[in-house]
């Protein structure tokens, strides 16, 4: 595994944007489980994020550290993203990046967190930029 996908597999937030209707972007920092091959996110169907991503498949990330050199790290990259709506997929899914979170799921936040997840972002990254300084 190179730098890259262990910096991604190690960090815990990611910021994506999603293009709305009026095709100004939409930021929001996230919590993410990636694979080596892909991201995903768990979130509500209710939310700007996943609604956007219904509509428009294009989608950009940045996940990043440091504020001083040379412990400046960050990727970047722009991805095709669609949801998963399948109840049984959701929660697998949604249990394994909470679990990258909380200690265990018995957590009243890791709960109320899961129950309120009901679609995943999934996201497959089409092009990365690497920083460090």
């Amino acid at each position: 595994m190179d730098k890259r996908d262990e910096f991604l597999k190690s960090q815990k937030v990611l910021r994506l944007s999603t293009i709305g209707k009026n095709k100004i972007p939409h930021i929001v920092p996230v919590w993410y489980k990636y694979s080596g091959k892909k991201f995903h996110i768990g979130t509500n169907s209710k939310t700007l994020k996943a609604k956007n991503t219904k509509q428009n498949k294009h989608v950009a990330f940045c996940v990043d550290i440091g504020i001083k050199s040379p412990d400046i790290y960050g990727v970047m990259g722009q991805g095709d993203a669609k949801l998963i709506l399948d109840k049984k997929k959701v929660k697998t899914i949604a249990k394994k990046i909470l679990l990258r979170y909380f200690n265990t799921l018995e957590n009243r936040s890791a709960k109320e967190l899961l129950d309120d997840t009901d679609c995943i972002i999934e996201i497959v990254p089409k092009k990365f930029s690497v920083w460090s300084y």
